[in-house]
């Protein structure tokens, strides 16, 4: 059964026109996380947050999309106490804003192989109370039965209205690149 559903699952995403049905990525929250990067001076800050939940359901042959990732905003830490309580009460300020969210309304398909297919996914990101609409370009490959998909983008985090930490020492990019790293599985709606 299992190589059966890995070779229908093949068939639906990677090889183009040869999909009817549509599909639904659950998101396995255990082994999913979002990473960022962000420029500083004299250093790089790096962190990592929880994925809650995310299923994002699409026509793998690319169009409308729907669906919910959500990631826990209190969670993200960069390994350093101080630096993460300033991040999370002068910046994300995760307690009143708990969760981030990506809502899926579109998938454009790019390039495809037997394993494998180059996307971008639309949307609008909801970030600090606020939604913006963001192209988040990912790969999407098949693990044996799970789907794993990674992609980074650019969030203008001060242009969207977020406390720019720097000072007249330390200087803080503008904008931080985020990484998704989403693991899970696909189940197919008949057509």
């Amino acid at each position: 059964m299992r190589a059966g559903r890995a070779l229908l699952t093949t068939a639906l995403l990677f090889a183009p026109g040869a999909a009817a049905a549509r599909g639904t990525f659950t998101v396995d929250t255990e082994t999913s996380r979002v990473r960022f990067t962000l420029a500083a001076t004299l250093h790089t800050v790096v962190g990592e947050g929880r994925v809650l939940a995310g299923e994002i359901s699409f026509d793998p042959d690319g169009g409308p999309a729907s669906g919910v990732v959500r990631v826990d905003a209190r969670s993200f830490d960069t390994g350093i106490d101080a630096r993460d309580e300033d991040m999370h009460t002068q910046v994300l300020e995760s307690e009143r804003f708990p969760e981030m969210r990506f809502s899926a309304e579109r998938l454009d398909v790019g390039t495809r192989s037997a394993d494998a297919a180059e996307v971008t996914l639309h949307g609008k990101l909801e970030l600090h109370g606020t939604e913006h609409e963001i192209a988040v370009p990912a790969r999407v490959a098949r693990e044996g039965d799970e789907l794993h998909v990674t992609g980074a983008f650019t969030v203008p985090y001060v242009a969207w209205g977020l406390h720019d930490m720097s000072t007249f020492v330390l200087r803080v990019a503008k904008e931080v690149e985020v990484q998704i790293d989403l693991r899970g599985t696909l189940h197919l709606d008949a057509p």
